[in-house]
């Protein structure tokens, strides 16, 4: 499958058997980014629970990958079998859905894509909607093989820090990156990984969407040196996911994403505000 598609390619595909939708959205998030928000979503989604059930509940840090144990089981609650053809999205366009695409990736699981616009761009071409999620599913046979050459530790980021051979991209705000504007943590001082560089990730998006291919090329070759492997990084894990994404819709392959990310470097590093 490919790694995005598009509204009027699920509508096409809605009621085919193969395809499965998983809502990947995150209630409180979305709270923060549109109040008042009322909970709909797409017709026959199911619910993919990032922060509960697909993240480490026991890590110190947050959003942290769970076990493939985890993940399989959880997976299976959901319906998901090793061959299920997965479209993922979330209800605010393109935010929490890569982190979905991206976790499905590191179990070894193919066929996943994720919604352009996800539930807003969904709404506003008017498609179907509902405010409950598919609750009657079969068990299904899901199986993990975990690519663990995809997730990259502290001490790996810490050593290609001293001598890089990878390229660190950093999807926060130009502000956290340079070390002038707060972190959400507040414990936490802002700033950057040595040798890192920043690609906000609300330049790669309009309207909740990704720019086109043509723009993304344009902002990746501005940034990086192509001869270097990315290793993808952000807050929590998160918007790294998005960063990622973009770069395989321009044509970067390289899915390693330093799943600690600056909550995790930050602390480890002594980087605490007095």
């Amino acid at each position: 499958m490919m790694d995005l598609v598009s509204v009027d390619w699920l509508a096409e595909h809605l009621n085919d058997e193969a395809i499965l939708i998983l809502d990947a959205s995150v209630q409180s998030t979305a709270q923060t980014e549109v109040p008042n928000q009322e909970f709909v979503t797409i017709k026959n989604a199911r619910f993919f629970d990032l922060k509960k059930r697909f993240s480490n509940q026991e890590s110190s840090f947050p959003n942290t990958i769970p076990t493939a144990e985890q993940f399989e089981l959880e997976a299976r609650k959901l319906g998901i079998n090793k061959d299920s053809k997965i479209v993922v999205f979330d209800n605010l366009g393109i935010y929490t859905s890569p982190r979905a695409w991206w976790l499905f990736k590191i179990m070894g699981h193919k066929n996943v894509s994720v919604l352009n616009g996800g539930l807003p761009e969904w709404i506003k071409q008017g498609n179907k909607i509902t405010d409950k999620y598919l609750q009657t599913v079969n068990e299904g046979n899901f199986n993990v093989e975990f690519q663990d050459c995809l997730l990259i530790t502290y001490n790996a980021v810490l050593k290609n820090s001293e001598n890089p051979q990878s390229t660190v991209i950093d999807a926060r705000s130009k502000g956290r990156f340079d070390g002038v504007e707060k972190e959400p943590r507040k414990h936490l001082k802002s700033g950057h990984i040595p040798n890192s560089i920043n690609i906000p990730y609300k330049d790669l998006l309009v309207e909740g969407k990704f720019k086109s291919k043509e723009e993304l090329i344009e902002i990746f070759e501005s940034k990086l040196v192509a001869d270097k492997e990315f290793i993808f990084s952000c807050g929590s894990g998160i918007t790294a996911s998005i960063v990622m994404l973009a770069s395989h819709i321009a044509g970067y392959n390289s899915k390693k994403l330093y799943d600690g990310s600056w909550s995790e470097w930050a602390e480890l590093q002594g980087l605490i505000v007095e």
